[in-house]
């Protein structure tokens, strides 16, 4: 198989995430304990026991993804066939270079952890929120921006997740206007999210100012596979081009349809979807249909993972 690594985003998040990885494999096991030493509290406890209310906050949400998700790598890795390509969800694209080894994972984590804050004090300052529209097409959606930019909204298309599925961000009256004037273009559900700040919006602007400055203390180096970034739905192996991406992904729109049809270009045969959860299992239905894709993030699963030959 040639295999396409997914990487979940905020959201996929829960209460116990990663426990029955850790009791079953020193890999994770480790990756666990190494993060709560680089952070410096119990990251694994609040991973595994909650509450769930401070889970969810978006400056621990982050880094407890990044670490599950790179503690299954670590599980998995020496099953990999041939890695063609990786691309992650948000947060899941700092989780896919951590693993490509384009930083290392201590400093990897700090970066998410400074990320997660900056995303959150953002939303402090400039509240806003997201919500998922179901059964438009490209056309509405773009309408629908438009019109918001012409009502003095802030608006925006923030993650392009698959045909007819688009999550709206922007500011509270924006997102209160977009509940009602969607379902006047057709669609189908209109569903708030819980979300703490309008991500991938310039409601976000303020927080990618000061990640720059974070990443630019972070050591980059080429990943050892490519990972397509959210920005261009292309790949860049040049650590400075890497970096601008990652700061400008905060203010831009998750292009993941896209992503996902430029990692079948490259010849991906079988993707897996490394973390909790199985959402970006779930869009594979309509992105990539007739390829496989396996949800790789408890023991069961990795137990009954396919020899990838």
């Amino acid at each position: 198989m040639r295999t396409g690594l997914l990487f979940p985003g905020q959201g996929s998040q829960h209460v116990g995430m990663g426990r029955t990885l850790a009791e079953c494999f020193a890999e994770a096991r480790e990756t666990f304990a190494e993060a709560d030493e680089v952070l410096g509290f119990a990251l694994s406890r609040l991973a595994w026991e909650g509450p769930e209310e401070v889970l969810t906050a978006t400056e621990n949400a982050q880094p407890a993804l990044y670490v599950h998700s790179l503690a299954v790598f670590r599980v998995v890795r020496a099953r990999l066939g041939p890695i063609v390509a990786a691309a992650g969800h948000s947060l899941g694209e700092l989780s896919a270079h951590g693993a490509a080894g384009t930083f290392g994972f201590a400093e990897g984590l700090r970066a998410v952890r400074r990320r997660g804050e900056l995303m959150a004090r953002a939303g402090e300052t400039a509240p806003g929120t997201m919500a998922a529209v179901l059964g438009l097409g490209a056309a509405d959606t773009a309408e629908l921006c438009r019109e918001a930019e012409e009502a003095d909204f802030t608006l925006v298309a923030a993650n392009l997740n698959a045909d007819g599925q688009v999550v709206f961000s922007g500011d509270v009256w924006g997102i209160n206007w977009i509940a009602r004037a969607a379902k006047k273009k057709g669609a189908r559900r209109v569903m708030p999210l819980r979300v703490s700040a309008a991500f991938h919006s310039p409601l976000m602007r303020p927080a990618a100012a000061e990640f720059e400055a974070a990443l630019a203390e972070t050591r980059f180096g080429r990943p050892s596979f490519p990972v397509v970034s959210n920005v261009t739905a292309r790949s860049v192996g040049d650590p400075g081009g890497i970096r601008r991406l990652l700061v400008r992904q905060l203010t831009s729109p998750v292009r993941w349809t896209e992503c996902i049809a430029e990692m079948r270009r490259r010849g991906v045969t079988g993707f897996l979807e490394l973390g909790p959860g199985k959402v970006l299992t779930g869009l594979n239905r309509r992105n990539a249909w007739g390829i496989p894709t396996q949800a790789l993030g408890t023991p069961e699963s990795i137990h009954s993972m396919e020899d990838p030959t």
